[in-house]
């Protein structure tokens, strides 16, 4: 066997994953490296995940099910498993945020978390180095999937026009990040508006924030801060929140308008040009 230690599956989501995997590729008889071969990874990593000393990706996680003929099993477990990987003050919004119906965000700084492409989240999740890269990628792209439900919610998104100059992971990167954002549809259930430079003085200027709705529970604002995050259902944070969005939002281009600067961006900043420096500055 490979990388065998004894788990306590009630030890962590990461572990449970681990035993379960182990159980159900025993119980047919196959050796890590044969299970390894069906899906084409190394015994080395399946030993790895089955001991907790790596993530399993959404990718692997649907192949070994196919594999094991689990029905599904394992995939659902991949839900909590990536979710703990988020960082703890965290995970309480993670939640909330899965629950919501409508999502108002308003980012100074870089791409909301659910609108951003693989990339660009790895050039931002890796300015801090500490625990496992791969492992916080997956965790981000994962909460990205309530935008792919049957009934997402509601995401309205206002950026800093900051946001699209600032050059997170190198001008490919970029170029991609924002032709994404060109990619949602304009009549769809997320909608993007950009904060121009030219507004000058604004609401937002205290910083990042985000509103999130929800059909039987009271509404809840969100911040950051440089150490954690912080929830409140105060009536009056609440309306603070409630009104600095809609100042933002009448500030901001149309939708129609945002794609055309986003486009515009694109192009004008991250087009291909010969000999251009595309190292990672983030």
């Amino acid at each position: 066997m490979v990388n065998i230690r004894d788990l306590d599956p009630s030890a962590s989501p990461l572990d449970y994953f681990g035993a379960e995997l182990r159980r159900l590729r025993e119980a047919e008889g196959l050796q890590q490296k044969q299970l390894g071969s069906i899906v084409f990874c190394t015994g080395s990593l399946i030993g790895q995940i089955e001991t907790a000393k790596k993530v399993p990706t959404r990718e692997f996680t649907e192949r070994v099910d196919v594999a094991l003929g689990t029905e599904g099993a394992l995939s659902r477990l991949l839900g909590l498993v990536l979710r703990s990987q988020l960082p703890h003050w965290f995970q309480p919004y993670a939640e909330m945020e899965a629950r919501a119906t409508y999502i108002s965000t308003y980012q100074a700084q870089v791409v909301y978390g659910l609108l951003q492409t693989e990339e660009y989240a790895r050039a931002v999740l890796g300015v801090r180095k500490e625990g496992d890269l791969d492992a916080r990628v997956a965790a981000r792209l994962e909460r990205q999937r309530i935008l792919a439900r049957d009934e997402p919610p509601v995401a309205w998104v206002v950026l800093d026009e900051a946001v699209l100059h600032r050059r997170i992971g190198g001008r490919e990167v970029m170029r991609n990040q924002l032709a994404h954002l060109l990619e949602l549809p304009q009549d769809g259930w997320t909608q993007v508006q950009v904060l121009p430079f030219e507004v000058g003085e604004h609401h937002g200027l205290p910083g990042t924030f985000n509103l999130l709705r929800f059909p039987d529970d009271p509404d809840i604002v969100y911040t950051e801060d440089f150490v954690q995050g912080h929830m409140t259902a105060n009536p009056t944070k609440l309306k603070e929140g409630l009104l600095r969005y809609d100042h933002l939002k009448a500030a901001a281009l149309s939708v129609g308008a945002s794609a055309e600067l986003i486009a515009r961006v694109m192009e004008e900043r991250y087009g291909h040009q010969p000999g251009s420096d595309d190292r990672a500055v983030a």
